[in-house]
């Protein structure tokens, strides 16, 4: 989730923000090696948000899993990163 959320630029906040989850929750989540207590509501909604910013999540596949874009950041993507940025 860490790496999903650098590769957006995103803070903790923003993904609190775009996925409706806890601070604490995602906190606790990106603080454990393997898998989560996180409900699949939870999951969900993160998984949602980050996929919706063009994050793809990969499976594990014998290297462990990953998150990469799906594509590079578009103009726009940049831009809506810097906005969020000067709300914080």
């Amino acid at each position: 989730m860490r790496a999903a959320r650098a590769l957006l630029r995103w803070a903790a906040a923003d993904l609190v923000r775009e996925s409706g989850v806890s601070l604490a929750t995602i906190h606790r989540a990106e603080s454990v090696d393997g898998k989560t207590a996180m409900t699949f509501a939870n999951a969900s909604a993160i998984r949602r948000a980050l996929e919706n910013a063009g994050v793809e999540l990969i499976e594990e596949n014998g290297g462990g899993p990953g998150a990469r874009l799906k594509q590079h950041l578009s103009d726009q993507s940049v831009l809506r990163a810097a906005s969020l940025a000067k709300r914080k």
